[in-house]
This record gives structure tokens, C-alpha cells and sequence, in this order.
């Protein structure tokens, strides 16, 4: 019986890392295991700005830690995950509806529509946000579809 317990747990243990691994590995997260670059997710929808999250207040879900600015951020984070985890993983919109790449972002650097969170590039004199506003529809549509490949 006892063995039979130890191959239990050792099953549910490696499908509970695989399953992790999979997250991190299709969303923009460090080798560490944080999300958002250790910004807040809440704080783009509460105060509609990016905001850095403290190392002391965190929340993980799927294997991923996000970071929260105040202890009312993580609880409105852990009543509803999907409410304010990033788009395409954290990876930015633009490249995702233009090229279906993962590109890197810039935190500070988002827009929310119909209340969800969209993150872009935004270094070296390239702000890929003011490239998407100038075609949203189209290119929503596109990473959209470009992004489902990646979820697979």
C-alpha cells in the first residue's frame, strides 16, 4: 500500500511539473518563474498604470508568480486569474498580430480593451503600441489567431 501511495505521488508530482513547465514555456516568463517582469497586473485595471509589484506580496497560479503592489491586488488576482493575466502570455500584441512572434515587452507599455490586458514592445525608439492603434481591429484579429498556434 505504501509503495502504491509513493507511485501516486510521484505521478501527480511530474504531471503537476510538466504542466508548469508548458506555462512558462508558451508565456513571456523569466527562468525565475515571474510573470510581467515583476509588475502588477491588477494595478493596469485599478489605477490604469504599470506599476512594480513588491517581492514580498505574490500570487502564483499554473507555476507562475506574479508580483502585487498591495495585498488587495493579490486577492482581487486570486478570485479571478484570467481577469488579469496578460494576453498572448505576456508577449507583445503587436509581434503577435503582425509576425505571430514572441517578442519581449516593455511593462510599461499596454492597453486595455474590453477589459483585457495587451502588453507591447516599446525600446529603441519603437513603441509598437502606436503601430497598433493605428490598425487594432486587424491586428487583434490576427494574434488572435497567430497566438491559438502557440497555445496548442
Amino acid at each position: 500500500m505504501q509503495k502504491l501511495l509513493i507511485i501516486l505521488f510521484l505521478v501527480f508530482s511530474a504531471t503537476q511539473i510538466f504542466a508548469q513547465d508548458a506555462t512558462k514555456k508558451q508565456g513571456n516568463i523569466s527562468k525565475s518563474g515571474l510573470a510581467v517582469e515583476g509588475y502588477d497586473p491588477v494595478a493596469y485595471f485599478t489605477v490604469g498604470k504599470a506599476i512594480e509589484g513588491k517581492k514580498d506580496i505574490t500570487a502564483s497560479d499554473a507555476g507562475v508568480t506574479y508580483y502585487f503592489s498591495s495585498a488587495q491586488n493579490r486577492d482581487l488576482f486570486k478570485a479571478d486569474p484570467a481577469k488579469y493575466k496578460p494576453q498572448y502570455g505576456g508577449w507583445c500584441a503587436y509581434a503577435m498580430g503582425e509576425s505571430g512572434e514572441k517578442v519581449e515587452i516593455d511593462p510599461g507599455t499596454f492597453k486595455i480593451i474590453n477589459g483585457k490586458l495587451y502588453l507591447f514592445y516599446n525600446k529603441y525608439f519603437n513603441n509598437t503600441l502606436k503601430s497598433w492603434n493605428k490598425d487594432e481591429p486587424n491586428l487583434k484579429k490576427k494574434a488572435d489567431t497567430n497566438w491559438i498556434k502557440f497555445s496548442k
